[in-house]
């Protein structure tokens, strides 16, 4: 009989231990999260990329830590197309046929509004990355977590911003959904609680309509201080470039005020171009606000893999998956009673700061409700938004004396 050598049996047992810890790495069950993201029109795709971008960096950072519970996480994607009856197909397939443990990443309201309904049914948490209106918090759901930024918030701040610059006359644009309406309507509810004597009016357009022109004629001859937009792209680029050639805003007169924080888009300028200067608008992120370690990592990231400068939502995608794997960690399964009741009670330290979630009933439920905000203005095309104006930081005063009128 032949022999083998004591070093090609000990190579051999080597292989066979090394295989055996690769097949137990491959046959480790991963934890499933979902995300409810738009990829095709007739939604936003440029936001559900920028979210399904971030998500995976901070997904590809857990997993690079070893995983959770010694298990990787794996995100499990679908396309809700911007559309109310998609993304409540999305997420039911999500929870009853992929078996995720959690629902993220929906950013759009209207798309929110149906999603969390199924949410609720199934008892699946639900954190809410970018869904602005109101009504997803009033509902009351248990389930639905919010790390988004809310109509209430923003428009009280849009109010106090009007109310400082002392205009006379407002129009607001708002888009024909749940957000846009909202918005819109909380701005002039806040001007009101807020005493601004400000004459104020928006009105509705249609998101998937590719001429505003008859909206914008009708204020040629009296134009208003600001026109104020609650609209996304890219209905919102279409309006903007119109208001541009027709002659209305800029100009010495108006200014736009734009409230949907679409200025640090990544194809922002390639499609307003002219038409985007002068543009104030409220913002979840600038540059010049304070960084931690975790935004810092992403920063670069996000930089190296998409050639992107970060902005405001890739911080609120991190902060949302945040949220789903640090209660998984801390309460140590994927349970949803368990991991609902964590999200609830814990404070978690994300991208744009310490998220504590607010119990009380009605706008802020169960809403990060101290979320970081600025108010910004673009003085040039092409212009990164670190070289904006910043016009007001956290915790400091609208500055009136900083905005630039037309010539």
């Amino acid at each position: 009989m032949k022999l083998i050598s004591t070093t090609r049996l000990r190579t051999l047992v080597l292989a066979i231990v090394l295989g055996s810890f690769t097949q137990l790495i491959f046959a480790v069950e991963p934890i499933l999260i979902g995300l409810s993201i738009t990829r095709s029109p007739p939604g936003s795709v440029i936001q559900g990329t920028q979210i399904k971008d971030a998500m995976e960096i901070y997904a590809d950072m857990i997993n690079a830590k070893g995983g959770l519970l010694g298990r990787p996480v794996k995100l499990v994607i679908e396309d809700n197309q911007g559309l109310p009856e998609k993304g409540r197909s999305a997420v039911e397939k999500l929870i009853t046929k992929d078996k995720v443990v959690a629902i993220t990443g929906s950013h759009q309201s209207s798309v929110c509004l149906s999603e969390i309904e199924v949410a609720h049914r199934y008892q699946t948490p639900y954190v809410n990355t970018n869904c602005w209106a109101d009504s997803v918090r009033v509902k009351g759901y248990p389930e639905v977590i919010n790390t988004s930024p809310y109509n209430f918030v923003v428009a009280d701040s849009m109010a106090e911003t009007l109310k400082a610059m002392k205009v006379k006359r407002v129009v607001a644009f708002a888009e024909n959904t749940d957000y846009g309406i909202g918005l819109a309507k909380g701005v002039g509810e806040a001007l009101k609680r807020k005493g601004a004597t400000v004459d104020y009016k928006f009105e509705t357009l249609d998101r998937s309509s590719k001429d505003f022109t008859p909206a914008i004629l009708a204020l040629k001859a009296n134009p208003p201080d600001v026109i104020v937009m609650t609209m996304l792209p890219p209905a919102a680029y279409i309006a903007l470039n119109q208001l541009y050639e027709q002659g209305v805003a800029p100009s010495p007169k108006t200014l736009v005020y734009d409230g949907a924080g679409m200025a640090d888009y990544p194809d922002f300028w390639q499609n307003v171009k002219e038409a985007g200067k002068y543009m104030m608008t409220i913002g979840m992120y600038h540059p010049d606000m304070k960084m931690n370690e975790l935004s810092k990592q992403i920063a670069v990231e996000y930089k190296k893999r998409t050639n992107n400068d970060p902005n405001r939502l890739i911080y609120q995608a991190v902060d949302s998956l945040l949220v789903i794997t640090e209660a998984i960690r801390q309460a140590g399964t994927t349970d949803s009673a368990k991991l609902l009741d964590v999200m609830r009670k814990s404070k978690f330290d994300g991208a744009r700061g310490v998220m504590v979630f607010d119990s009380t009933p009605g706008v802020s439920y169960q809403q990060w409700a101290a979320i970081p905000y600025v108010n910004y203005q673009l003085t040039d095309v092409n212009q990164a938004v670190g070289k904006t104006t910043l016009l007001q930081s956290p915790g400091t005063e609208f500055n009136v004396q900083k905005i630039t009128m037309p010539k």
